[in-house]
């Protein structure tokens, strides 16, 4: 699976959670239920990403005092890659669509 339909995916089911999108079907979101913005979402989903490379540090120092085993620390290292890589591919989508945006003719 690639990080942007990771991501995607991610997106879709905290959209889904709020209660902003339909299960099925092609109906527009319902109004009347409130939910979190863009911009909310969006901060949530970096603030996990905080918090997954700060784990994978704790896990390092931990292997360092032989606390946890190395699995564990290879795996939280692993997550924060992926989590990095995955910010990095938003980013650059979202440059590439203000690039996109400022190159149309008004």
């Amino acid at each position: 699976m690639s990080i942007d339909s990771l991501f995607a995916s991610k997106a879709y089911g905290e959209v889904m959670s709020q209660g902003k999108m339909p299960a099925k079907g092609l109906a527009g979101p319902d109004e009347s239920k409130p939910g979190k913005s863009f911009g909310d979402m969006v901060q949530s989903m970096v603030s996990d990403a905080v918090e997954t490379g700060s784990k994978s540090e704790n896990m390092m120092a931990a292997s360092l005092a032989n606390e946890v085993e190395m699995i564990d620390v290879v795996t939280a290292i692993t997550s924060a890659e992926v989590t990095l890589e995955t910010v990095v591919a938003v980013r650059d989508k979202v440059i590439e669509a203000y690039q996109s945006i400022m190159r149309m003719p008004i």
